[in-house]
C-alpha cells in the first residue's frame, strides 16, 4: 500500500479504536450483512478496505483493493463477503 494510503489507514484505525468501527461518511460506510467499508483517498488514488466486527470489540480487516471505477466491482465485494463468513464461522 502506498505511503499516502498507509498514513490515512493508520489514522482511521486509531479513530476506530476510540470511536468504534463506524466513523460515518465520508470515512466509513456500512455495506450490508455486517460488512463495512473504509474509504481512503490520497494523491495515489482511491482504496477501499472491507472489514467487519466480531464479539469483543474486534475489528477484522477482510480485503482491500485499489478502486479504478466509480462502482465497486462485484468480485471484490464477493471476496469480502466470503472472508467475513469464514471469520464469523471460525469465531463462533
Amino acid at each position: 500500500m502506498p505511503s499516502g494510503f498507509l498514513a490515512r489507514y493508520l489514522r482511521y484505525s486509531e479513530r476506530m479504536e476510540i470511536y468504534g468501527p463506524d466513523l460515518g461518511m465520508p470515512h466509513t460506510r456500512a455495506m450490508h450483512d455486517g460488512l463495512l467499508e473504509l474509504r481512503l483517498k490520497a494523491a495515489e488514488g482511491i482504496v477501499r478496505v472491507f472489514y467487519c466486527t466480531l464479539i469483543g470489540k474486534r475489528i477484522v480487516i477482510l480485503h482491500q483493493f485499489t478502486k479504478k471505477t466509480s462502482k465497486t466491482p462485484r468480485r471484490e465485494l464477493e471476496k469480502a463477503h466470503r472472508r467475513m463468513k469464514e471469520v464469523k464461522y471460525v469465531d463462533t
